[in-house]
C-alpha cells in the first residue's frame, strides 16, 4: 500500500526542506524589520488608507501600527497565501504528465495498480511539503516575533496554518487537474501557476466593484490571514468549502486520467 507516495515522497524531501529554509529565512528577516517599521507605522498606514480598496484588500494591508497586521501582509498575504498556492499548484502540475510525457508512467502502469490508484498515490505525496512548512513555519514566525519582543498570539498563529490547508489542497488539486489533461509537464506546471495567479488577480482587482461576484471562483477568496491574525476572526465554513472543492477536484481529476487516452 501507498509505495507510490513513499517513493514520491522521498523525492520531495530535498526540495521540501531546501522551501522551508528559504521560507524561514525570508520571514525572519520581515519579521527583523518591524521594531523599524514600527516607528514610522502611523505614515505607513495613511499611505494604506490613500491605496484602492482592490490592493488594500489583495494584499490584506490594513494596518502597521500592530505585528499581527504587519505579518499578515507582509508575510501571510503575499507568501504563504499566493507564492506558496502557485508552489502547491507548480508541484501538482508535474505528478503525472511529466511521466507521460517521458514515458515512465507506462512502466508504472504495466504492474497490477491502477491508473485512479497511481494518480492518488501521488497526490497525497503533497502533504509532504504541506506538512511540514505547517509545522516548520509557525515555529519561526513565533520564534522570530519573540525574539524582537513583538510577541503574535500563538494560537491564532496556529489557525491560520490549520485553516490554510485546505486552501494549499486546493491549489495542488489544480496542479493535478492540469496535470490529468495535459501531456506534457512543463506545461502543466506553468499552467497550474498561470491558473492559480489568474484567480487571485481575479480575485483582487474585482474586489469592491460591481463584479466581486467573479472572484468567488478563486480560492484566495476563502482564506484571509488578516482577519485571523489581526480581527482574531475564525470562520470555518470557508475553510469547509474549500475542502469539499479540493475532494472535488482531485476526485474528477481521478476519473478523467481513469478514462483518458494515454
Amino acid at each position: 500500500m501507498i509505495e507510490t507516495t513513499r517513493y514520491e515522497a522521498r523525492q520531495r524531501v530535498r526540495g521540501t526542506l531546501a522551501f522551508a529554509v528559504l521560507l524561514g529565512a525570508f520571514a525572519l528577516l520581515i519579521i527583523y524589520l518591524y521594531p523599524t517599521i514600527a516607528e514610522s507605522s502611523a505614515d505607513i498606514d495613511a499611505l494604506i488608507e490613500s491605496l484602492p480598496e482592490s490592493f488594500r484588500e489583495g494584499f490584506g494591508a490594513e494596518t502597521y501600527t500592530t505585528i499581527e497586521g504587519f505579518v499578515a501582509a507582509e508575510l501571510y498575504q503575499t507568501v504563504w497565501v499566493l507564492l506558496l498556492g502557485l508552489y502547491m499548484a507548480y508541484a501538482g502540475g508535474g505528478l503525472l504528465a511529466g511521466d507521460v510525457e517521458s514515458g515512465r508512467l507506462y512502466l508504472v502502469l504495466a504492474t497490477p495498480v491502477s491508473r485512479k490508484r497511481v494518480a492518488f498515490e501521488k497526490f497525497l505525496s503533497l502533504g509532504l511539503p504541506i506538512v511540514v512548512l505547517n509545522v516548520s513555519m509557525p515555529l519561526v514566525v513565533f520564534g522570530g516575533t519573540v525574539a524582537i519582543d513583538y510577541p503574535l498570539d500563538p494560537y491564532y498563529l496556529l489557525v491560520v496554518h490549520l485553516l490554510s490547508i485546505p486552501y494549499l489542497l486546493v491549489c495542488s488539486g489544480i496542479g493535478l487537474a492540469l496535470s490529468t489533461i495535459l501531456d506534457r509537464g512543463d506545461a502543466a506546471q506553468r499552467a497550474g501557476l498561470a491558473l492559480v495567479f489568474l484567480l487571485f488577480l481575479l480575485d483582487s482587482v474585482t474586489i469592491g466593484t460591481d463584479v466581486e461576484w467573479l472572484g468567488a471562483v478563486s480560492p484566495t477568496r476563502y482564506l484571509d490571514p488578516t482577519e485571523i491574525l489581526l480581527h482574531e476572526t475564525i470562520d470555518l465554513v470557508d475553510p469547509l468549502l474549500l475542502s469539499i472543492v479540493a475532494i472535488v477536484i482531485v476526485l474528477g481529476s481521478l476519473g478523467h486520467f481513469q478514462h483518458r487516452d494515454l
